[in-house]
């Protein structure tokens, strides 16, 4: 039987912790959406730079590389359980950089999931390159991916478009980096902005759906769901990090604060258009119809 480790006042917000593959093999329940963003195995002993400091990109034994065909079944077996865990109509987004994302994509395709792009998320305030022997890393990629090819995937396509001044929005988008304000209740070394993670949900999910984040960090995914009237699972191994996500759930139950964010988020990122309007659900507007089995 699953013990959550924090259950929000208003059953939105849930997070468990453990390992993921042991976890999601324990219940039974469909999610509209997943977002992962699985360790890159970055944490080789080189640096970088964050906020003008040279700074060691190891950021804990989670992220150490076990060697391609190691790391290869790790992403296969995740993936295969999230993969379970979709609705028919689901989708899955995967972030990751080069060192990663092309195992991913082979698991994707061998799994029977259909790749239905691959999103360049360029940041409008990389880090330099200190080594100067390459080009410097401004972008991630997130694939994003539907259960299978025959059935139809929930895309809100009206929305892009608008919030790209009425033209198609493309594969490739501008966003910056996490910004000061978002680490306020602390911070993870791979925590996402919530101006990607908005863009991913708005555009494949409706209000109401269930999103699983199963590397859930300080759950970025579940604070944007949240803002965006949507309810979340989020799984982690590490106490400190679960911690991060509970403070920040807290800190958006207030509607004054959940307000704040909408409109950095709206200035940041163009989070709705002329005919959208700041979604911010009470407790007595979401529909309670389907409920995690804990």
């Amino acid at each position: 039987m699953i013990t959550p480790y924090y259950k929000s006042l208003d059953r939105n917000f849930t997070l468990i912790k453990g390992d993921c593959i042991e976890l999601l093999n324990q219940f039974e329940f469909k999610f509209d959406m997943i977002f992962a963003d699985p360790p890159y195995h970055l944490s080789n002993n080189g640096f970088s730079v964050q906020s003008g400091k040279k700074v060691s990109v190891n950021k804990g034994i989670w992220d150490k590389s076990q060697g391609y065909e190691k790391d290869y079944l790790f992403d296969r077996e995740w993936l295969s359980v999230c993969r379970n865990k979709l609705k028919d109509n689901g989708t899955i987004w995967i972030s990751g950089t080069y060192h990663n994302i092309f195992s991913i994509a082979r698991c994707l395709t061998e799994l029977d999931f259909k790749i239905l792009n691959c999103i360049t998320w360029v940041k409008t305030n990389p880090p330099p390159n200190l080594s100067c022997r390459y080009f410097t890393h401004s972008a991630e990629y997130i694939l994003w991916a539907r259960k299978n090819s025959k059935n139809p995937h929930f895309y809100n396509y009206e929305l892009m478009k608008e919030i790209n001044g009425g033209t198609q929005m493309r594969d490739v988008w501008n966003l910056p980096s996490i910004a000061k304000w978002e680490k306020s209740c602390g911070k993870h070394p791979t925590q996402k902005p919530l101006c990607v993670l908005s863009r991913i949900i708005q555009a494949s999910t409706k209000e109401g759906a269930w999103i699983l984040d199963p590397f859930t960090g300080s759950s970025t995914t579940g604070i944007a769901a949240n803002l965006l009237g949507r309810r979340f699972l989020g799984i982690d191994i590490d106490n400190e990090f679960l911690q991060i996500s509970k403070a920040r759930k807290e800190e958006i139950s207030s509607i004054v604060k959940q307000k704040e964010y909408i409109d950095k988020l709206q200035k940041q990122a163009k989070l709705f258009g002329k005919t959208t309007n700041s979604i911010i659900v009470s407790d007595s507007e979401y529909s309670y119809a389907r409920e995690l089995p804990f």
